[in-house]
């Protein structure tokens, strides 16, 4: 740091009075105490900061952190006592730099204008006073003093307003302005956050852009030459500040509902978190898993397989789970082996998710009006296939990837097991489901149903889905009917057993998917069955299994509407939103599976075909009280007003023959 010079005006008043030559503190001297007592101050406050304050007692957890206060004030005490002794004789041949005075947000890219040079005496001034403004922020802040620290990092920002943007103080530029988005989005107040952050972030580019040489770090402002840090770890400390103010770009957006723009900066977030080499192993690698599913939704499979083979392969770095053994000797592995297991089934369900909308979004592709398969449209596809390849190899070369010379290879092996193209035969939907299913047994060994019964339903939910998902692809429909059967076995047993009182919500929605299951198997059993009439007559042993499966799904469809019901059994006369479609669907298949019964008695027929119109009237009356409701069950409705019309028909032929007979 070079030694200031003395104003023209101090040389006269020294000619004046030589006798009274004035002895002065200089701030610039490196070499003197009061400015090593100063430096010795900087670094005491930090280490009780970073270090001592994680040892703070339950009863006093700010200890730490007040005492670093006190040193940061007597620093700024000292630094305000050079400057009343230095400013006025530098601030003469540095006023033709000063801008007007103007009003201070702390929201514009104007630091490249006018103002104090950053390398001059007054502006490396104003920098240190800034630091510690921006520290005394921090501090509160820590100590849940919100507003003095929302006053000091915009006393910070009023500060650096007189100076330009350069090497010197570019770092203080962009974490002050980090710090008051951090500060204002925990208030909620997001698009004030965003101006900050936005802020940030053009300093960084525009710096980056005409002078991108390494900036001095705040913490050099107080430490001595022998201690400054190399070019390389200013460039570190300097890219990791652009990268928190991405990360935090990244929440803003989300806040602000612009995913595609969120996942656009978390994307770029964890890929400099890698380069930089600062991150968690297994926070990275459950953020990269977090944002696959974004990419699900949006139908980009390869970013969404790239994001969780990245997951899985960083989340390996953090090494294998404690035993049981030692998390019992030991509190710390204890908490290892939890966070560890937790967070590796968190992310195996992420790869469920991946492989479920795979198949799924495949059959939509496939699928032709009556939800068949639409073997025209499959060959269409494969045809396609070779040039859905090698956009694909396209896409891959151009996409941001994750990984460094270590794990690169690793993240691109486990990609190549699993597909990221649409399944479009069975063979290839087995294997998207054998990789569903394999992290369908990695997510139950830790969400376990003790202790875990939501969660545990979930997984099982999802289990049942890949199976459906499949079967589709199945041509062969009695082993299509043993998948459906595979979702009835693993989601019975668990809605008999939950208690309707705490698990209401997951008792409808399990008996309506076991309904809907038993429909689909009493579907696939009336098309063998249709087949086999027409060559032979229906055995008793198939009328036994379809009446079967229609009766459960019947019940199953019975206990979800029953459940809608008052204590006192009484059915509401007006269906909540989220309710509406499923209760009147249930009523409308409850109507079909009865109208469908086989039976030889009279009686019995008659007593369901009355059940049925029953259930068709309740749809058709129900949609004519309430009209917005019609929206919901178009073809529902249609029917049920069909058969209305024809049941009672049907009805009274079925008397007169029983009348006829008797």
């Amino acid at each position: 740091m070079a030694v200031m010079k003395q104003s023209v005006t101090a040389k006269k008043k020294k000619d004046l009075k030589p006798k009274k030559k004035k002895k002065k503190t200089n701030m610039a001297s490196v070499n003197s105490d009061e400015w090593r007592a100063i430096c010795e101050k900087f670094t005491n406050a930090q280490n009780l900061t970073e270090v001592e304050s994680l040892h703070d007692p339950e009863n006093d957890p700010f200890r730490s952190k007040y005492k670093a206060r006190e040193l940061l004030r007597e620093i700024y005490c000292s630094l305000k006592s050079f400057e009343a002794v230095e400013g006025e004789e530098d601030s003469g041949g540095e006023s033709g730099d000063q801008r007007p005075e103007q009003p201070v947000d702390g929201q514009r890219e104007d630091g490249f204008g006018d103002g104090l040079s950053g390398d001059s005496p007054a502006g490396l001034r104003v920098a240190k006073l800034g630091a510690v403004e921006y520290y005394l922020g921090v501090n509160h802040v820590d100590t849940e003093e919100l507003s003095a620290g929302q006053e000091h990092l915009m006393n910070c920002v009023k500060l650096l307003e007189k100076c330009r943007v350069s090497s010197d103080n570019v770092s203080l530029f962009i974490h002050v302005r980090n710090q008051l988005g951090i500060l204002w989005a925990g208030r909620d107040e997001t698009e004030e956050a965003q101006g900050f952050l936005e802020t940030a972030e053009s300093i960084y580019q525009r710096y980056m852009k005409e002078d991108g040489s390494p900036p001095t770090d705040m913490t050099e402002y107080f430490s001595a030459e022998e201690n400054k840090l190399t070019h390389q770890e200013r460039t570190k400390r300097f890219e990791l500040a652009y990268t928190h103010s991405m990360y935090y770009l990244a929440q803003v957006y989300k806040n602000l509902g612009q995913t595609e723009r969120a996942a656009t900066y978390c994307h770029s977030t964890l890929q400099r978190q890698l380069q930089l080499n600062q991150y968690n192993p297994m926070e990275w690698a459950l953020n990269a898993a977090t944002l696959s599913q974004y990419y699900i939704t949006k139908g980009r499979y390869m970013e969404g397989r790239h994001c969780l083979a990245a997951a899985t392969v960083i989340s390996g770095l953090a090494g294998e789970v404690p035993s049981e053994a030692a998390a019992q000797e030991s509190e710390t592995e204890c908490e290892r082996r939890e966070q560890l297991r937790q967070k590796r089934a968190e992310i195996a369900r992420c790869w469920i998710k991946y492989c479920l909308n795979l198949l799924q979004d495949a059959k939509k592709l496939l699928e032709d009006n009556i939800g068949e398969l639409d073997t025209d449209r499959q060959e269409e596809l494969k045809n396609a296939r070779r040039l859905e390849e090698e956009e694909e190899e396209k896409g891959r070369k151009s996409a941001l990837l994750f990984g460094s010379e270590d794990t690169f290879d690793s993240i691109a092996s486990l990609e190549e097991k699993v597909h990221c193209l649409f399944p479009l035969d069975f063979t290839e939907a087995r294997a998207v489901f054998l990789v569903g299913q394999n992290y369908i047994t990695q997510a139950k060994d830790y969400f376990q149903m003790d202790g875990y019964v939501t969660d545990h339903i979930e997984i099982l939910q999802d289990h049942s889905a890949l199976f459906r998902a499949l079967a589709f692809f199945e041509e062969d429909l009695e082993r299509r009917c043993k998948m459906h059967k595979r979702r009835v076995d693993m989601l019975e047993p668990i809605c008999n057993e939950l208690n309707t009182q705490y698990y209401l919500m997951i008792r409808r929605q399990l008996m309506f998917e076991l309904a809907e299951t038993y429909n689909e198997m009493m579907d696939l059993k009336l098309t063998l069955a249709n087949r086999q009439a027409d060559t032979q007559s229906l055995d008793n042993h198939t009328i036994k299994k379809f009446n079967h499966l229609c009766s459960a799904s019947a019940k199953y469809f019975q206990m979800f509407l029953d459940s809608l019901c008052s204590p006192e059994g009484k059915f509401p006369e007006h269906l909540e939103e989220e309710v509406l479609r499923p209760a009147l669907v249930a009523r409308f298949r409850v109507a079909r599976l009865h109208s469908r019964l086989i039976s030889s008695s009279p009686p019995v027929q008659l007593d369901n075909l009355n059940r049925a119109l029953e259930n068709y009237k309740y749809v058709v009356q129900y949609c004519e009280a309430h009209p917005e409701a019609g929206a919901a069950v178009e073809t529902e409705l249609e029917l049920s007003t069909e058969m209305v019309g024809l049941l009672p028909l049907k009805i009274n032929r079925l008397k007169a023959r029983m009348a006829a007979n008797n």
